[in-house]
């Protein structure tokens, strides 16, 4: 059976929220492994890693439009790609910040 990270919001509360409020949390996780990888901690980077993954994936478990389906499918695979894999994609650490960055500055403008 899979590790559950994030146990008190695997319980349905996590698609209760908004889009915008998923996406910058997972930004936060995103950040968090790449910070460590950064600082040489492999172990720490990998958690975070496994995280952010899981957060993706409750996400998915959310009533999303296909616009944001899309949307955040396409940024786990661009994620898992720099981070794991070849980064076919040629992503960088500023580019996907900068992206989750912008995610949650509109959660912030729109809901706070």
């Amino acid at each position: 059976m899979k590790n559950i990270q994030h146990k008190n919001i695997a319980n349905g509360v996590w698609q209760q929220k908004p889009f915008l409020e998923q996406m910058a949390n997972i930004g936060s996780e995103v950040y968090r492994a790449i910070n460590w990888k950064e600082k040489g901690n492999t172990e720490y980077a990998n958690m975070a890693f496994d995280r952010s993954l899981e957060l993706f994936d409750l996400t998915k478990e959310s009533k999303l439009t296909y616009p944001q389906y899309k949307e955040l499918c396409r940024a786990r695979e661009i994620w898992v790609d720099y981070f794991k894999y070849d980064n076919r994609y040629n992503s960088d650490k500023f580019s996907i910040n900068k992206y989750f960055e912008y995610l949650t500055i509109a959660y912030k403008l729109k809901f706070q």
